[in-house]
């Protein structure tokens, strides 16, 4: 249930008015010198560059992890805080709240080709740290929720997830551009009923976290 949700957390991001609109840009980056956005290089590229994140992502989840190994002893109040810290982005996100650093977007400079999938990969790691404010509210709650596992390797798993949610999203688009035109027109145009929704969930996310439900989903399922 937490690898689901974190995975959506993710693909959710995608669709974040801090990413979506954009995507016409990293496209461009990931094509570099090709005139075709669906080439090979670009789909190799945008391999790279989620792979890049994917990691920073990853290591990410391992130290939340891992302080929740030291925390463990505290389960009530890490549940009471990071369930509320989630809560918070869940009212921003609906605009009942305006917290500043979520609203920062970052975008490539498409001057800088990259050159293969290694450079990619190297941009991918460099803009999820620009990323950060920008993807905070599903990235801290994927966090959240990874320090309350208590083990890193748990926590790797869910950023993991969080990471594909986000990652598949941007080399289907690298290989069907034009074919998800009407899609991203389609939420571009209800952006405000998306980041309703978009916060209400993280709010739910919250209260389960404050509860301590997902941690007892965890122990049921293992």
């Amino acid at each position: 249930m937490q690898y689901f949700i974190t995975f959506l957390e993710g693909l959710i991001t995608f669709i974040s008015p801090c990413v979506l609109p954009l995507l016409p840009v990293y496209i461009l980056y990931f094509a570099g010198d090709s005139p075709q956005a669906g080439s090979k290089k670009t789909l190799i590229n945008s391999f790279g560059f989620v792979a890049g994140f994917s990691v920073l992502f990853m290591i990410l989840g391992i130290f939340a992890g891992t302080l929740g190994e030291f925390l463990i002893k505290y389960e009530t109040a890490v549940n009471i805080i990071t369930g509320a810290v989630v809560i918070l982005f869940g009212l921003h996100y609906t605009g009942v709240l305006k917290i500043g650093f979520l609203n920062k977007t970052v975008k490539p400079d498409t001057k800088i080709k990259p050159k293969g999938f290694f450079s990619a990969a190297l941009f991918g790691g460099v803009f999820a740290i620009g990323w950060s404010p920008c993807t905070g509210a599903f990235l801290g709650s994927a966090m959240m929720l990874a320090s309350q596992q208590g083990q890193w390797l748990n926590g790797m798993f869910l950023l993991l997830c969080y990471s594909l949610g986000l990652g598949i999203p941007f080399i289907l688009s690298a290989i069907l551009t034009d074919k998800l035109k009407n899609a991203f027109a389609f939420i571009k145009r209800h952006y405000r009923a998306v980041n309703i929704i978009c916060g209400v969930f993280l709010i739910l996310i919250g209260i389960l976290m404050m509860a301590g439900v997902m941690k007892m989903l965890t122990t049921l399922l293992m």
